[in-house]
């Protein structure tokens, strides 16, 4: 049973998804996905520092978040992780974040 009773699966890694086109026309294969839905500060944060420690230079990961407060709160944490902020994609459901290790 999760916190206050909610029964939420936890956030999940998964690998290689494909690829993506950013706004800037620059597109980027994705090594690592983070499923972070429904989940609130810090796990989403948590999960993103897990991802990018375990990625290689180059790399690019996917953090698929709906809590604003997350959404907001990763982009700003990339200098103390040796990683960049490519950009944060708005969903029907979600907002993605393309984050890619230095």
């Amino acid at each position: 049973m999760g916190l206050f009773g909610m029964g939420k699966s936890k956030a999940k890694l998964t690998g290689p998804v494909g690829t993506v086109t950013l706004s800037d026309g620059a597109s980027y294969e994705i090594t690592n996905s983070v499923d972070c839905i429904g989940d609130s500060c810090p796990r989403p944060q948590l999960m993103t520092k897990k991802a990018l420690g375990a990625a290689a230079a180059g790399e690019v990961v996917e953090v698929m978040v709906d809590n604003p407060s997350s959404m907001e709160a990763i982009p700003p944490m990339m200098d103390e992780l040796d990683a960049s902020h490519l950009e944060t994609v708005k969903e029907a459901r979600c907002w993605k974040i393309y984050l890619r290790k230095d």
